[in-house]
């Protein structure tokens, strides 16, 4: 998992939306949650702090955060 964004998200014309987040949301795994979180602190971080995106992303950020160093267990 990279965390190089798709260049489509980056266009400065483009709005972000809940659905990119959700997108991103979608491979979340413990071995790779610290990188989504990245990728999805990077799309929202021009948004302000009402937009649907933003909240939707920090609430995300914060699941992935709890996943990354609880989420998996080995035996």
């Amino acid at each position: 998992m990279a965390e190089d964004e798709q260049p489509e998200r980056l266009r400065p014309d483009r709005p972000v939306t809940v659905d990119d987040v959700r997108q991103l949301m979608g491979a979340s795994t413990p071995h790779f949650a610290l990188q989504l979180r990245n990728r999805i602190r990077n799309l929202i971080a021009g948004l302000p702090d009402e937009d649907p995106a933003r909240i939707e992303g920090e609430r995300e950020i914060a699941r992935l955060e709890r996943i990354a160093f609880t989420g998996e267990t080995r035996g």
